[in-house]
């Protein structure tokens, strides 16, 4: 990867960039890591993701949480940025029109080289901000936008394939980049992992068993359009 390079990284939720990306950050110091859904509910509420977190509701889960993540980010050297979105489990998902508007505004202000995505697995928030960078894409032709597995999604059978599939059908090629192999560093390693300690909400949530699974290998698609004769055939 080129060292000049300016990365920015679209999370749907306050763990996803490091969770799925961490390897990748820790290499490269001052990436943006933009995250969408950041904001609490308009009224107090509880629901049951905050409460297994530790939280007695979700006022006290968002103020932590972004506190969390500016930690995490710190440890990477990263830079956050962090949308005003609230997300599903608030009962208030945004109108994906105002989810390109943001995204646009951010990539206007960060001028990134390079584009990290989620791939858009399972979940609904997932798949709402990937919707988003899809469209955003078009907009910003000149720049090159690259997919990320979704940690922990990516691990449950066949859901890769799957949304591969149906990109494949809407006309996204999606091609594995070895510019984006980082070659994970025992000091990169241990950044990520300090990094990943930081979301101490978000573990306590996940379980020991999940949390055992959330330090993987990392993935990414090259993303890119392809004609309408060639994505249906």
């Amino acid at each position: 990867m080129e060292s000049n390079q300016r990365l920015l990284v679209i999370s749907p939720h306050l763990d996803d960039a490091v969770l799925s990306c961490g390897l990748l950050i820790a290499a490269r110091p001052c990436t943006v890591v933009c995250t969408v859904f950041t904001a609490p509910p308009a009224e107090n509420m509880t629901t049951d993701w905050d409460c297994a977190s530790g939280f007695a509701d979700a006022f006290e889960a968002m103020r932590a949480r972004q506190a969390e993540d500016r930690e995490a980010l710190g440890l990477l050297s990263a830079v956050p940025v962090h949308l005003l979105f609230r997300d599903a489990q608030y009962r208030a998902s945004p109108d994906v029109d105002a989810l390109i508007t943001a995204l646009n505004e951010t990539v206007a202000d960060t001028k990134p080289t390079l584009v990290l995505m989620p791939l858009g697995l399972f979940h609904s928030d997932h798949v709402l901000v990937a919707s988003a960078c899809l469209a955003l894409m078009q907009r910003h032709l000149a720049t090159p936008f690259i997919a990320y597995e979704d940690v922990p999604y990516r691990r449950m059978p066949g859901v890769v394939q799957a949304r591969l599939y149906e990109l494949a059908k809407r006309g996204y090629a999606a091609d594995t980049p070895h510019a984006l192999d980082v070659p994970a560093t025992p000091q990169q390693e241990r950044m990520k992992r300090a990094a990943l300690d930081t979301y101490r909400s978000q573990l306590r949530a996940f379980g020991p068993d999940e949390q055992a699974s959330l330090f993987s290998s990392e993935r990414y698609w090259q993303l890119g359009r392809v004609a309408p004769s060639q994505s249906n055939r």
